[in-house]
């Protein structure tokens, strides 16, 4: 490996050559092609269709030497505006027509290997396509991972990624099942479960003596792991120093799962590398000259220590100055009021594309997002705020507000959030998440670090209870955010179509007992309705009887005491002249009696009238002469 001075040479020269002035991304070339000044410089000139070649048999040549401690190195001159610009200056090196520049690729899969060539004027579809015949393999269903630069697209050109000569790569199938007999399973098989692993890194920060537990996937790689660090401890990638990483992990663009990590945790230190532009720039703090040294002084000059801010502050100050007030009022009344806060803090602090937080109480949350009908049911995500935890930043700033994620939980989530940075609130919020969530959710809550926040919260509302489908900490990746969300929606998704099965059933059921409940209910009403018409015609015909009857009564009382009032019968051999009167009654019947001549006529009608045939219901006609006999008081002579 080339010393901390050989490579500030390099880096010069590198940088005279090819014109690149922006040091991070000369240092990233250099780096993949392991400080090869040659291959370096072969991999950036190809695009102005020119091939360096070394003088010395390809060998690695250095440029003219290069003290720092020395006099400073005349300015070159302007370089070009296209940062692959070439500039030659060394006359040992010379420009030859371009030839196509062929990249050799040997792609792993399961217990097999592919090996492809193609000219770095290719894409990585095509890349799929001869993997696709030699594998058996759709497209659709490859992931095709070990991309030094992380993943790429199908149409990404070959040239355009900067990859040296040999490259390995391996393919993932997610969506295809493994293998089914164990007996074939390679090595390749274990590699592809290590990647579907995730590993907790505890790795410590030497100088302040801090520890972060990071998790990460399998397949993600040592740079992608590197570049969190550099987040969290504002140490560049290139001035980290590690302890603990395996001896097998000796390539930057190896994945977690291939590098021997311990599973399933794995313990790392890491701090500042020293230096001797460092050592240079101390010495020079007191001299009022200003003047160029190498371009890894320049390097120096990012990290937050040139301006003695310490490592612990340079993650968070590009937010202090935003941190004026809090992002919610401690010991708030009303949770609606306190949350239209915190929405117009975090607009100010991290802008306007953010998630649309619900302004209101938890309860009313769970009232939109769960107790609705199936088809218009939501996941709720509950973000938990912390103001002094160093992922706050980025987390908010980089995934809570990456326009996929907004699009994302605007469709297909209730957002709710709520800040735990004072400890009211965070009491607060540990009573709510008890009541609402169980003490096992609550207990996970309270037992987090401060470094571990910022927390999202996927819940979803299940019959009668809510579940807390995945608790996603602060150190995570957009894409990561988005593959947890997904994976989160397909689990809600499918309880989902139960449910709107289950509720479709059920209404089908309710209304069937809707309809026999209505007709059974119509029945009852004409039963009654008859019922009724018979009370009251059974009513009617009492009521008749009854005034029948009491006419009966009347017509016999009366017809008793005209019997009783009736003067006694005469006898035949009588002193006063007698009468006789036959009488045809309706029926055909005859009544006959006897009356005295000085009788009135009324007393032949009482008669009549006590046999039954009241007088004012029938007439008295006699036969000879025919006329009414209606002198009721004239005599019968």
């Amino acid at each position: 490996m080339a010393s901390n001075m050989d490579r500030e040479m390099i880096l010069a020269d590198f940088q005279a050559c090819t014109g690149i002035e922006n040091i991070d991304e000369a240092i990233t070339l250099l780096e993949q092609n392991n400080w090869d000044l040659v291959a370096a410089i072969n991999g950036v000139i190809p695009q102005e269709n020119g091939i360096l070649r070394s003088d010395y048999g390809g060998e690695p040549i250095s440029g003219p030497a290069f003290d720092p401690a020395s006099h400073p190195a005349p300015a070159p001159a302007p370089a070009p505006s296209s940062s692959s610009a070439f500039r030659p200056v060394m006359p040992s090196r010379q420009i030859v027509e371009r030839q196509p520049r062929m990249l050799d690729f040997r792609v792993e899969y399961r217990d097999r290997n592919v090996d492809v060539v193609l000219e770095d004027s290719c894409t990585v579809g095509e890349i799929k396509q001869i993997l696709e015949n030699e594998l058996q393999i759709p497209v659709s269903k490859m992931l095709l991972k070990g991309w030094k630069t992380g993943d790429v697209e199908d149409s990404t050109v070959l040239k355009s990624l900067h990859l040296p000569k040999n490259n390995s790569l391996y393919v993932l199938t997610p969506d295809l099942p493994p293998p089914s007999s164990s007996s074939h399973a390679g090595p390749f098989s274990a590699l592809q479960e290590s990647l579907n692993q995730n590993f907790m890194l505890i790795i410590t920060h030497r100088e302040v003596q801090r520890e972060y537990n990071l998790n990460f996937s399998g397949s993600s790689t040592i740079q992608e792991v590197k570049r969190n660090v550099y987040d969290l401890t504002s140490i560049p990638v290139r001035h980290q120093l590690w302890e603990g990483w395996p001896t097998s992990a000796t390539d930057d663009s190896m994945c977690l799962a291939e590098s021997g990590l311990s599973y399933p945790c794995h313990r790392l230190t890491v701090g500042r590398r020293s230096s001797p532009a460092q050592t240079r720039e101390q010495s020079e703090e007191q001299s009022t000259d200003v003047h160029m040294v190498s371009d890894s002084d320049g390097d120096d000059f990012e990290d937050a220590s040139e301006f003695g801010v310490d490592d612990g502050e340079v993650f968070g100050m590009a937010s202090s100055a935003l941190r004026k007030s809090p992002m919610m009022p401690e010991n708030a009344e009303n949770e609606g009021d306190a949350l239209l806060q915190f929405t117009a803090e975090f607009s100010s602090r991290y802008g306007d594309c953010h998630p649309v937080f619900f302004i209101g109480s938890l309860e009313a949350t769970f009232q939109e997002a769960f107790y609705v009908k199936a088809r218009d049911r939501k996941l709720l995500a509950v973000y938990l705020h912390h103001d002094e935890s160093v992922l706050t930043n980025v987390f908010c700033s980089q995934m809570l507000c990456a326009e996929s994620i907004v699009s994302y939980l605007s469709q297909n989530f209730i957002t709710w959030a709520w800040d735990l940075t004072k400890d009211a609130n965070r009491a607060r919020f540990l009573t709510m998440c008890n009541r609402h969530f169980g003490s096992v959710v609550a207990q996970t809550i309270r037992t987090q670090k401060t470094d571990q926040f910022p927390l999202f919260l996927i819940i979803m509302g299940k019959r009668s209870s809510n579940e807390v489908l995945n608790v996603i900490q602060g150190n995570t990746t957009v894409d990561e955010l988005m593959m947890r969300l997904m994976a989160a929606m397909e689990i809600f998704t499918a309880q989902q179509q139960e449910d709107i099965k289950d509720e479709d059933e059920r209404e089908a059921r309710e209304n069937v007992k809707r309809e026999q409940d209505e007709a059974y209910r119509l029945s009852l009403e004409a039963d009654r309705a008859k019922r009724e018409a018979h009370e009251r015609e059974m009513a009617e015909q009492f009521r008749l009887e009854q005034i029948r009857k009491e006419q009966e009564e009347e017509r016999e009382a009366i017809r008793l005491s005209l019997e009783q009032a009736l003067p006694p019968e005469p006898k035949e051999e009588n002193a006063e002249p007698v009468s006789k009167l036959r009488i045809r009654t309706p029926s055909g019947e005859f009544l006959e009696r006897r009356f005295l001549a000085s009788n009135k006529l009324q007393i032949v009608f009482d008669f009549v009238a006590s046999k039954g045939f009241p007088w004012d219901e029938f007439k008295l006609l006699s036969t000879f002469p025919r006329r009414d006999c209606c002198g009721r008081k004239r005599c019968l002579i």
